[in-house]
């Protein structure tokens, strides 16, 4: 399917759904707003320079979400340190005041003291703090998902947790998801306070957390991958991919997005862009139908990156 294609309704959309928290309904495609920044500086590293300042083109990127909601996308994910709370800011202008079947999910726990510094601080009194920040600049009473960026090895999960804890027992937070966590992790957090939501980094060439997706699945924990479609070379022409996606008659984007539909129940792939085009290329992934074949072909693509148990 091709992105001309006539895209599914919200009614077709709801019928794919997962519970996120159990009682928050979302569908299965997201969008992650990291790709709405400007640029790298001149001079900086265009990989781990990125997402430091707010779009040039705001209105670009406000028409973009607004796209994304009109073609049924309602879990939009960001982070304070994205464009340093420039990203969630862009976000309350673009889709405030939001509409009922829209979920926010925004992260904290990770501290930007320069463009290619990604820092972890998990000191509870850091964490509530930018909790309220982000409130504050996405416009809201509460945080529908707030997921801890980072773990600070620095501090103990039980006290990153329950700042969060605290937070949501206030009303001020209603799930509470992690990023970039082991099973071990996820089981020692589950002991603390409900986990909602793992966000962590998987895709069809990178799969190290494999063991991560299925306990989350038996958990009815929902997991959210970021860089769902990185693919690299196996994407090029003649490769599984776009294979697959000239069987299917859909582009290897789709395929991809398709075949990570199928690895799980509990997957909801968030991909970014900042192109409009692109973005509904993305959410017709939702209408990709793979058969068992072209799974398992798939699935072979990154079986040398499996991760282990924990």
């Amino acid at each position: 399917m091709s992105s001309t294609d006539t895209q599914p309704t919200a009614q077709d959309r709801r019928t794919d759904a997962f519970a996120l928290g159990g009682d928050l309904p979302v569908g299965r495609i997201g969008y992650g707003t990291m790709r709405l920044t400007a640029p790298p500086e001149p001079g900086t590293d265009p990989g781990a320079g990125h997402i430091w300042r707010p779009p040039a083109d705001r209105a670009s990127a406000v028409a973009l979400l607004r796209r994304a909601v009109e073609l049924g996308v309602d879990l939009i994910d960001t982070a304070d340190s994205y464009a340093l709370g420039g990203g969630e800011e862009l976000i309350a202008e673009a889709l405030h005041p939001y509409a009922d079947q829209v979920v926010v999910a925004t992260k904290v726990g990770v501290t930007r003291p320069s463009p290619l510094e990604w820092v972890p601080l998990g000191h509870p009194a850091y964490l509530r703090q930018q909790a309220e920040l982000s409130l504050r600049r996405l416009r809201v009473d509460r945080i529908d998902l707030l997921q801890l960026h980072r773990i600070d090895p620095e501090f103990p999960l039980a006290d990153q947790l329950g700042a969060l804890k605290q937070l949501r027992d206030e009303g001020k937070v209603r799930h509470i998801g992690l990023s970039e966590v082991t099973v071990e992790q996820l089981r020692e957090a589950q002991e603390i306070v409900p986990v909602a939501s793992v966000q962590n980094l998987y895709n069809l060439a990178d799969r190290q957390h494999e063991a991560v997706v299925d306990f989350a699945a038996e958990q009815g924990i929902a997991f959210l991958p970021f860089f769902p479609v990185a693919m690299g070379a196996h994407a090029a022409p003649g490769g599984a991919v776009a294979e697959v996606a000239a069987e299917v008659g859909a582009t290897p984007a789709q395929t991809a997005l398709a075949w990570l539909l199928r690895r799980s129940p509990a997957v909801l792939p968030i991909p970014g862009t900042s192109s409009i085009a692109h973005l509904e290329e993305n959410v017709g992934a939702r209408e990709v139908a793979l058969s068992d074949e072209q799974f398992e072909r798939l699935s072979a693509i990154g079986a040398g990156t499996v991760g282990g148990a924990s």
